[in-house]
């Protein structure tokens, strides 16, 4: 007997649906898009209503042939690809190849449990044309402005730059925020703190916040200590003591956007690392008696929870916390306008699974996300803190100084989740109205005004997110590729544009106006989703775009500013094989020193060949090639510093740069070495690979473990607990914690 055909997108979660449906099933993954545009052309004829010339992507021909074969044996085949516009367009495409094979049907759920699914397969359904074609608009509008634009960067800057309908306008934000770091002027200013004492001889400390029943604004030194000499001639009398009750409201469930503020803020996460742990969260893990989808779907703007789960959340919250943490009445949630409410919020599928008792089943990652998730699920429907707000003004002449305190009458949902991590001041002493304090000391302090941030990942989700740029699913591959682009760096978690990045971004607005404008670029996300309801065609979108952009790129083709000349800076150093005074250039890597002769002289140099014999490093001591006993020496190249044998190119043999510690896995004979990954981050391996495959993201130390006996630690550092020497085995919970 045939059996029904599943098609999801990965092997995760195929092989946890599997264990869902009975043995009249078979469950497969088809890994993600099947089909794409081309890479080495732009595919999409605009002469012809903009046609896409779809093709099986590299390394899929396999798959698609398999898929075939099983949609032939099939009874019917159901397609059951995430819930948003690029699982549409994938179940589209499966379809398009499988033809008429058999029947087929779309199957849509919203998080992986046993009865979601169950129920999905018992409710199949067509796919969705318009949301297919919100899909294919979208690819075909980013398409036109990459391969369109970025041969223009290769000629008028350098080879390798790229240009994007969405992460251009990430850039310019990225770069309009460095310019106003730059532009702005620090303003001194100075505040004035009082300590004083009350008739009980309890200290306490006043602001100064008005003079003249106007804002305190003291400009300078000589203002303040008129300020503070003035106020050491007068009493402080107590005014008015002033106490109000506020309710602070419980959280939001989380949408994406919110989740990846959230994890950047508590727990160190870029947004990429949380929707990758997110998705291992959704698509199901073993935990002990079953496989299981642990959140719901993890890509939404939606703040909607569903009636059941809110039922199930507040049985909850009365058992494990009393009927006092009950709200008077379910909550719920509305969405902001332009929400595509296409799922609920992200939650946990089960509050049966608590994370402590799943703690020993999931990585560190997976525990902590899935805890943030479940706490502020929980938080969302218990009812609100109430705090109690003191204010103290103090009268002094012309001069009003100010205390305040915030004591917490009522947890509330405080007792689970907060999201600033915010403090209770606590209780202040006791204060009569009309009472005069005793001055100890006042305290006059000089303070400069900051500029304008520069933006985090938390931070620039949020701006992203609020000026309507991209949707959940895209911002964590705008920021990655921004990044990788080498348009920005990361130092100490915010970003900077770098000079290639600033230059870019000045081009391309300079002559795309339209293209890089933020309102622009939210209108058009805008009009996609008015494409993927029904209410717009996408072809009408398309012609709109194409015609005023197509003018502005013939234009910029005669018009924009070269900067090949402009980036290049002349040394002092001869070209040994011309004669030429050689330039810095930038390339793929960064910069380097080349021959202004190019193409006819090909010379190039590292900045660091060129440096003073003085400036360079030295080899390390008593490190011999192993192939040809040369001296092996220390060089540098895009992925970070390396020992490379002094006889290049006769020896070709390099080394990782080693740390001093010996492989734990090589028997001794290896040693590891720091290198650093295709997007910068260090890791360590063994000097013997491949024959030894060890690998680390955290540093080893030649060290046993005084508990369990392991063969070495590891250093790790995390933003809650600072560097830790730590056990790696998973039975062993040996941590020493080390010093900066």
């Amino acid at each position: 007997m045939s059996k029904s055909l599943v098609i999801v997108e990965s092997p995760a979660k195929a092989k946890t649906i599997n264990k869902f449906l009975g043995a009249n099933y078979q469950v497969i993954a088809c890994n993600g898009h099947i089909r794409d545009l081309p890479v080495k052309r732009i595919g999409v004829d605009v002469n012809d209503d903009f046609k896409p010339a779809y093709e099986i992507i590299k390394g899929k021909k396999r798959i698609v042939s398999e898929i075939k074969k099983k949609a032939e044996l099939a009874k019917e085949v159901l397609l059951a690809a995430d819930h948003d516009r690029e699982g549409e367009a994938i179940c589209w495409h499966l379809k398009s190849v499988i033809g008429k094979k058999a029947p087929v049907a779309r199957v849509l759920f919203n998080e992986i449990t046993k009865n979601a699914i169950q129920e999905a397969i018992l409710k199949p359904s067509d796919i969705c044309e318009p949301r297919v074609q919100a899909q294919q608009a979208r690819r075909i509008l980013d398409r036109l402005v990459g391969y369109m634009i970025s041969p223009l960067l290769w000629s008028k800057v350098r080879a390798g730059l790229s240009a994007g309908r969405v992460q251009s306008v990430a850039l310019r934000i990225i770069c309009e925020r460095e310019k106003e770091i730059l532009a702005f002027v620090p303003e001194e200013y100075w505040n004035i703190t009082a300590s004083l004492v009350n008739h009980e001889q309890q200290d306490l400390e006043a602001k100064l916040v008005k003079i003249n029943n106007k804002k305190a604004e003291i400009r300078n030194e000589a203002e303040a200590k008129k300020v503070v000499d003035e106020s050491k001639a007068g009493n402080f009398i107590v005014e008015d003591v002033v106490k109000k009750k506020k309710q602070r409201k419980s959280p939001v469930p989380f949408t994406t956007s919110k989740l990846q503020q959230r994890a950047t803020q508590k727990l160190g996460f870029s947004p990429k690392r949380t929707m990758m742990i997110a998705q291992q969260l959704y698509e199901g893990l073993d935990i002990g008696e079953t496989t299981v989808g642990l959140i719901t779907y993890m890509r939404t703007d939606s703040i909607r929870i569903a009636g059941e789960a809110v039922h199930e959340c507040l049985a909850y919250i009365e058992k494990e916390y009393g009927r006092d943490y009950l709200p008077a009445k379910p909550k719920i949630f509305k969405n902001k306008k332009g929400a595509q409410d296409a799922h609920e919020a992200i939650r946990p599928t089960s509050l049966q699974r608590n994370p402590e008792k799943l703690k020993r089943h999931l990585s560190a990652d997976q525990y902590k996300l899935y805890k943030l998730i479940w706490n502020c699920f929980i938080a969302s429907q218990m009812k609100n803190a109430q705090v109690e707000m003191t204010t103290v003004n103090i009268k002094n002449g012309i001069y009003l100084y100010r205390i305040t305190g915030q004591v917490i009458l009522f947890d509330g949902y405080l007792r689970v989740y907060r999201e600033n991590d915010d403090k209770e001041e606590g209780l202040l002493p006791k204060i009569e109205v009309k009472e005069e304090l005793t001055l100890k000391e006042i305290l006059p302090s000089q303070h400069f005004t900051k500029p304008p941030p520069r933006f985090t990942d938390a931070t620039l989700v949020k701006e992203l997110e609020e000026n309507g740029i991209g949707r959940p699913s895209t911002y964590a591959a705008i920021l990655d590729i921004i990044e990788n682009r080498d348009y920005v760096k990361k130092e100490k978690r915010t970003f900077f544009p770098t000079e290639i990045g600033l230059k870019v971004s000045q081009l391309l607005t300079e002559n795309f106006p339209d293209i890089l404008n933020i309102k622009f670029t939210a209108e058009m996300e805008e009009k996609l989703d008015e494409v993927e309801v029904g209410k717009k065609e996408s072809l009408d979108l398309l012609r709109q775009f194409y015609t005023p952009f197509d003018k502005a790129l013939k234009e910029a083709r005669e018009n924009m500013t070269n900067l090949k000349k402009d980036l290049e800076e002349k040394t002092d150093i001869v070209c040994e094989k011309c004669g030429a005074v050689m330039v810095t250039r930038w390339g793929r890597n960064g910069k380097f020193i080349a021959c202004p002769n190019f193409p006819k002289c090909k010379n190039t140099k590292s900045l660091e060949e060129t440096l003073p014999e003085s400036e360079k490093e030295t080899p390390p001591v008593d490190i011999k090639c192993e192939k040809c006993g040369g001296q092996m020496i220390v060089k540098s190249s895009r992925y970070g510093k390396f020992l490379a044998c002094e006889n290049y190119p006769k020896c070709k043999n390099s080394k990782p740069m080693p740390t001093g510690t010996t492989c734990p896995n090589d028997g001794g004979g290896g040693d590891i070495g720091s290198m650093r990954s295709k997007k910068g981050r260090t890791y360590y391996g063994c000097s013997n690979y491949p024959k030894c495959d060890f690998r680390s993201w955290d540093k080893p130390v030649n060290r046993d473990c005084p508990e369990c006996g392991n063969n070495y630690l590891v250093e790790k550092t995390t933003k809650a607990e600072g560097k830790n020497l730590i056990c790696l085995n998973k039975d062993c919970n040996y941590k020493l914690p080390l010093s900066d």
